[in-house]
């Protein structure tokens, strides 16, 4: 609560778990679809002699269909760098403008702009297992124009035990993307967060335990 209490304050807009669910089209999907295409089409215009186009209905489709069809077939962690490409590079479409057709790059992330971009958090983000019936259960995921790019394991600090809460929440993020878990979520993921109140340590997916970072704090107040 306290973290989701603090992203609000942040400017995420909350989401709840059956809007979520809604949004998405039930537990085997993870992307905010329509929050994405509405978004492209917002951040996207095609600049031509000084004046303004719009991107067409079956380029921001492809578009989309881009973020959806990530070479898994590859293997997780390609995948999980084709999407990072993918966000950071955008993708070039081919569209004609009064009968000149021509190449224009499509981005999914406003990156000069951050205010054009939507922000969104939900909580207890149900997933379907890889070939299983069952789901994990991350405890919040962030989104960027509908895409999940932040996963967040949250522990009490006062868990009893011979380990760290934050280690355990980092257990909890090693097991969801195995091969077993969730990788359709985890493939999304720029940052994965394990945090127990005023503790934390963060790393990107597929990162084995010894190698996630401790967050410190730059600045202490006085």
């Amino acid at each position: 609560i306290p973290a989701l209490q603090l992203l609000i304050n942040m400017g995420y807009t909350y989401v709840s778990p059956k809007q979520a669910e809604q949004w998405r089209g039930g537990k085997s999907q993870v992307l905010f679809t329509e929050v994405l295409r509405k978004q492209l089409q917002k951040i996207n215009k095609i600049n031509r002699r000084g004046k303004l186009y719009d991107f067409s209905d079956a380029n921001i489709n492809s578009a989309v269909l881009a973020v959806k069809d990530l070479p898994i077939q590859d293997g997780f962690i390609n995948a999980n760098k084709a999407f990072y490409d993918l966000i950071t590079l955008g993708k070039a479409f081919e569209q004609s403008i009064n009968g000149d057709k021509k190449s224009h790059n499509i981005n999914f992330i406003d990156w000069k702009n951050p205010e054009n971009n939507v922000f969104h958090v939900t909580e207890e983000f149900p997933v379907l297992r890889t070939a299983r019936t069952d789901t994990y259960r991350p405890d919040l995921v962030l989104f960027v124009n509908g895409i999940p790019t932040v996963i967040i394991e949250c522990k009490s600090p006062s868990l009893s035990g011979t380990k760290p809460p934050v280690d355990l929440a980092i257990e909890q993020h090693i097991r969801n993307f195995s091969s077993k878990g969730i990788r359709s979520l985890y493939v999304y993921s720029s940052l994965l967060l394990s945090v127990a109140t005023n503790q934390g340590k963060y790393a990107t997916t597929g990162t084995r335990k010894e190698f996630w970072s401790k967050w410190t704090e730059q600045f202490t107040s006085s």
